[in-house]
């Protein structure tokens, strides 16, 4: 059974640097280094066998040789590449070098041929490169990446693939695509959003014996359970339905009421007491054959029903009732989620722009879910704009709106009106398919009319999505043809869990 993860504190790369200088009097470069070494031995398939360092140009290149440095004692055949000149190497970059020249060390220029690697260290650039690389250094990474390829050999990324934001996880041209990267004092929201999951392969953390949260505040956190703890509690034994809420789910126009059903299926499965879905499509069926339990009528009936939470959006469309359907539900004094069609609705409607401003007035809680594109959509951006700078879209959607967002996508974030923001780690590509974005939506409004504040609500909600299908695929069920209905059920056996455990 997946177990629920701790939060970890995330930083920008400026941040680290003002860490790196409150603890300018430890040997930081040293750490680093030995623990790369460390682990460069762990995964090298072969004792002693040949490791390809290349080092760049500033203090990852100081990483770079330390590493080298300890690999050569411990009897590998290391060849360094480094492309640059000595004399404008940054200070302990420059003595890192030092020491490894005086213990034997010596420096190529370019990648020998016919080695067969063990293993390929990058130590190009790390965190903080804010231009896409070129030249030499364009042609060390693309030879890296085809050399792991043809040697079947791991690659190790120091901090961060080089190519990579650290800050974004925004690819800079040429990009290192690491098996394993080990970042160094605390995590970076780069390597966990965006390209950056694809490139850094499996991530090992070394603090090199600093509590970097006692020296900075950290930009934003992982999501994990510590996050909602408190409210992951068993229920009381003297309870009824009503006890945990009301749900209520509009949309379902013609041709996609399914979206609806999934929505409300999800819903009732993490606990709301009672769960209605309110229909646009007026052909759609009075009941769910597969979820009896589920009370359909029509939308207009569901809007004057006592709600304790709302998700509006799937299958909605864009009709004129759609429309005026929304304005209503924004009307409400109820936490309301919007979800899929209202996203597309509320971003090209003044009237529902002006609607959803007097619910922030009268300091009702609204939680926007978009994809990329509908985030776009309500920045008034583009897809490419908003997945260059993940958290940067989903602050900026926070405080327009003054609503929790959920932005999804590899490493979802999300953010809160007042600054705060997160990023998920749990998840699998086999929730690429459709359907799912509707279950997520099902899932939180489930918390929301079960009591839980928005933030938390929707924590859990990513959190939970992700770990399901991470245990479906690990059960044998995917990843090609997961389904969204799958996850519901196995959404529903890690809260269970979860609550169990105390988690």
């Amino acid at each position: 059974m997946t177990t629920p993860i701790r939060s970890e504190p995330l930083y920008r790369a400026a941040d680290l640097r003002r860490i790196e200088a409150a603890a300018a009097a430890q040997p930081l470069m040293e750490r680093a280094g030995e623990a790369a070494a460390d682990l460069a031995i762990s995964l090298s398939r072969l004792e002693g066998g040949a490791v390809l360092v290349l080092a760049g140009p500033g203090n990852n290149g100081g990483d770079a040789f330390v590493a080298a440095r300890h690999l050569r004692l411990r009897g590998f055949a290391v060849s360094v590449v480094f492309v640059g000149e000595i004399s404008r190497l940054p200070q302990d970059a420059a003595a890192a070098y030092r020491h490894f020249d005086a213990d034997g060390g010596s420096l190529l220029q370019a990648i020998p041929s016919g080695s067969r690697w063990s293993l390929i260290i990058d130590g190009l650039f790390g965190i903080g490169l804010q231009r896409a690389i070129s030249g030499r250094y364009a042609e060390l990474v693309q030879a890296a990446n085809t050399l792991a390829l043809r040697h079947h050999c791991p690659l190790l990324a120091l901090d961060c693939p080089s190519g990579l934001d650290a800050d974004t996880g925004k690819r800079c041209g040429e990009t290192i695509r690491a098996s394993h990267t080990i970042t160094f004092i605390a995590g970076k929201p780069g390597l966990l959003s965006g390209d950056g999951p694809e490139y850094c392969g499996s991530i090992t953390h070394a603090a090199l014996d600093l509590h970097a949260e006692r020296l900075a505040p950290p930009c934003a956190r992982t999501i994990g359970s510590d996050l909602f703890a408190a409210w992951l509690r068993p229920r009381a034994k003297n309870t009824h339905k009503g006890s945990f809420g009301s749900a209520g789910v509009l949309g379902g126009a013609s041709s996609m009421v399914g979206a609806v059903f999934l929505a409300g299926r999800a819903a009732l499965k993490l606990g709301s007491g009672r769960v209605y879905l309110g229909l646009l499509d007026a052909q759609a069926p009075t009941f769910d054959p597969l979820q009896p339990e589920l009370m359909l009528r029509r939308p207009e009936a569901l809007l004057t029903t006592a709600l304790s939470a709302l998700a509006c959006g799937p299958g909605m469309g864009s009709s004129d009732e759609a429309r005026a359907l929304l304005l209503r539900a924004c009307a409400l004094d109820v936490l309301l989620l919007l979800d899929a069609d209202a996203l597309n609705l509320l971003a090209g409607d003044a009237r529902l722009q002006e609607a959803f401003s007097e619910r922030a007035q009268r300091g009702v809680a609204t939680l926007l879910t978009p994809h990329p594109t509908e985030a776009a959509r309500l920045l008034t951006s583009d897809t490419a704009q908003v997945q260059a700078d993940r958290a940067g879209a989903a602050l900026e959607l926070a405080s327009r709106y003054h609503a929790v967002v959920v932005l999804k996508g590899c490493g979802t974030i999300v953010a809160a009106p007042g600054g705060r923001w997160f990023v998920n780690t749990t998840g699998h590509p086999a929730l690429a398919t459709a359907g799912t974005g509707d279950v997520l939506s099902g899932m939180i409004v489930a918390l929301l009319a079960q009591g839980w504040p928005a933030l938390e609500a929707s924590l859990a909600g990513v959190h939970l999505h992700g770990a399901a299908a991470e245990e479906r695929v690990a059960s044998g069920c995917g990843p090609v043809g997961l389904t969204a209905s799958e996850i519901i059920d196995s959404a529903r056996l890690c809260l269970n869990h979860w609550i169990a455990h105390g988690r």
